[in-house]
């Protein structure tokens, strides 16, 4: 069994998408831990509703919280406390896929970051999307991660942009499993056939 942690360069670059994608390929479980907001649609439900096989199990967030704002801060005024020591990862004896919440430094209390629920044998991938200065944010990710002697990887999000992809390759060495198109629309189908394409890549990660 292999967990695979996702995470991105910021908010917004397709984690999700990515990791209904990773989940199909592998037939793996799901979950994320954190949800802060959007909890009738919430990331669980999105990925569940992309993902065609019967295998995967999809576990509850240990924190769902109903203001979209940082964790911390949407655990403040729902007025509970997050932390590490509180989140358990579900037993399953497939492999899993965790989602993060925004990017790695995300605080989920005045003390600790999405960052802190990243263990040693999990694998990392860093969905990466091109904006002006994610050259910036995903260098700065991608190496926090290996310093700290993790596994990482890198899946592109959104339309190509050469120049940027190759200077991150380039700059870290680092793993591309390939790039999630600007599509039209996501469903079951289209996922279905990114996760046929990233499956190899995935199981020699």
């Amino acid at each position: 069994m292999k967990t695979y942690f996702i995470t991105g360069i910021s908010t917004d670059v397709g984690k999700t998408v990515a990791s209904a994608i990773i989940t199909e390929a592998l037939e793996a479980d799901y979950w994320k831990p954190v949800q802060a907001g959007d909890l009738d649609n919430c990331d669980t439900k999105k990925v569940q509703r992309l993902v065609p096989n019967s295998k995967s199990k999809f576990y509850p967030n240990a924190f769902a919280l109903n203001t979209p704002m940082s964790p911390h801060a949407a655990a403040e005024i729902d007025g509970v406390s997050v932390e590490v020591s509180k989140i358990k990862r579900p037993e399953t004896t497939n492999n899993l896929v965790i989602e993060g919440a925004g990017g790695l430094l995300v605080p989920i209390n005045d003390n600790e970051t999405i960052f802190d629920l990243i263990k040693p044998d999990d694998k990392v991938i860093v969905v990466s999307r091109h904006y002006l200065g994610s050259i910036n944010h995903s260098l700065l990710t991608i190496n926090a991660i290996k310093e700290k002697g993790f596994k990482v990887a890198v899946l592109f999000s959104g339309d190509e942009h050469p120049s940027t992809e190759s200077i991150i390759k380039k700059m870290t060495d680092v793993n591309v499993i390939g790039r999630i198109d600007e599509e039209p629309y996501f469903d079951q189908n289209v996922v279905k056939e990114y996760a046929d394409s990233f499956r190899g890549g995935l199981k020699n990660l």
